[in-house]
């Protein structure tokens, strides 16, 4: 994404016309990190113009040495975790799930008949089935490249609990996969 010196100094002397253009040339990008932490398109909108907002007030900060869609996306997903974290106050953090019973045995994932079943859309939408804090623990490790330490710092959660969410969110995520396999083979 190139965005022209011109346009970020008129957005920053209050241009609306140069604000929208910028909104709309880093919409599809902001967009896509939104899709990957909301179960919606509506709650993804809402984060967007939240997250843009705040582009918005700090493009005055914004320096050419680093490129301009990395630095849109970081202030993207900060806001993505300052909602968490506030969400978080209203909700239970802790995941219940019962142990007790035998672990189901799944045979080994055939990767090349998932890359003929999946595709990235299809992967997307298991994610997403993932419980919203494992979710959002993968999305930053796996998917945005966090470590295990600033994501427990981001969610204010130890580092071993960042650990077993990841593990725990490869797990669901394989038994889903496995069971759309199966499924496919019975057909």
């Amino acid at each position: 994404m190139k965005v022209n010196h011109d346009l970020i100094q008129d957005c920053i002397r209050g241009d609306r016309r140069a604000q929208f253009q910028l909104y709309r040339g880093c919409f599809d990008c902001l967009m896509a990190v939104c899709m990957r932490y909301k179960k919606d398109k509506s709650e993804a909108v809402s984060s967007l113009n939240v997250g843009f907002l705040k582009i918005l007030n700090h493009l005055d900060r914004y320096s050419t040495k680093v490129p301009f869609e990395a630095w849109i996306r970081r202030i993207m997903i900060n806001t993505l975790i300052d909602e968490f974290r506030k969400d978080r106050k209203v909700r239970e953090l802790i995941e219940h799930t019962d142990f007790s019973g035998p672990e189901p045995t799944y045979d080994q994932l055939d990767f090349n008949t998932a890359d003929q079943i999946f595709d990235a859309e299809q992967l997307e939408l298991l994610i997403k089935k993932l419980p919203p804090v494992s979710q959002k623990v993968f999305n930053l490790f796996a998917i945005d490249g966090y470590s295990h330490q600033e994501i427990s710092e981001m969610l204010g959660m130890s580092v071993g609990t960042s650990k077993w969410h990841l593990s725990s969110a490869r797990k669901k995520l394989q038994e889903m996969m496995q069971r759309i396999v199966n499924e496919s083979k019975i057909i």
